[in-house]
């Protein structure tokens, strides 16, 4: 998307969720209005100093602290929207023997149970940021990756194909700082697995 785009912050209908309370989402989805509204923002201003194509280069400081800006903010509302969209609420708990999700993850874990112990591990590193599964487009393969601060740790080129939230506000109005291992077991209560299946695509399709 250009410099023109105005993006606008999308509904989500997740009440009543399993273990994440509705007051929790009311304040989660502010802050995702935030990243929308910041993202809208820098655009405009980063257009404002490149002007008619050209860069005055008494403006080249501030357009850089703009630009690295702009990675955080948008990386922030795309992954907030990817994680509202793989939750529902009554969730199975677990995708299904037969599912696209359960089918890869044995291919590229062996089984799910693997995956799973090894997506709610990165989950539950120290620090503050997102849990994520990818899928490799090329082959098919999917693996868990860990990203912070939002712009770091993305998989170039990759699909994101399940997207969990660990900073601390995801959860901190339910559970004590040091409980996220019970809100990773919520996050699980609550996943969409019909949507995480959607994302994923046939190997080699990204060339084809």
């Amino acid at each position: 998307m250009g410099l023109n785009t105005i993006y606008k912050a999308r509904s989500f209908d997740l009440s009543d969720l399993t273990g994440i309370s509705n007051e929790t989402l009311a304040m989660h989805f502010k802050l995702y209005e935030g990243y929308v509204a910041n993202t809208n923002q820098l655009n405009e201003k980063i257009s404002e100093l490149i002007g008619g194509g050209e860069l005055d280069s008494t403006k080249m400081a501030a357009f850089s602290e703009l630009r690295r800006r702009y990675g955080f903010e948008y990386n922030g509302m795309v992954l907030h929207e990817y994680y509202f969209e793989n939750m529902v609420k009554n969730g199975t708990g677990d995708p299904g023997k037969d599912s696209a999700f359960q089918k890869a993850a044995e291919e590229s874990f062996g089984s799910y149970e693997v995956w799973k112990a090894d997506f709610v591990a990165t989950g539950k590193m120290r620090g503050v940021g997102w849990a994520a599964t990818y899928q490799d487009p090329s082959n098919g393969a999917i693996s868990n990756h860990w990203i912070s601060m939002h712009e770091t740790g993305n998989v170039a080129g990759y699909q994101p194909i399940l997207i969990m939230d660990v900073w601390e506000h995801a959860w901190i109005k339910d559970y004590a700082p040091a409980e996220r291992p019970k809100y990773i077991d919520a996050f699980f209560a609550n996943i969409n697995w019909d949507a995480v299946s959607s994302r994923l695509t046939k190997a080699g399709s990204a060339s084809a």
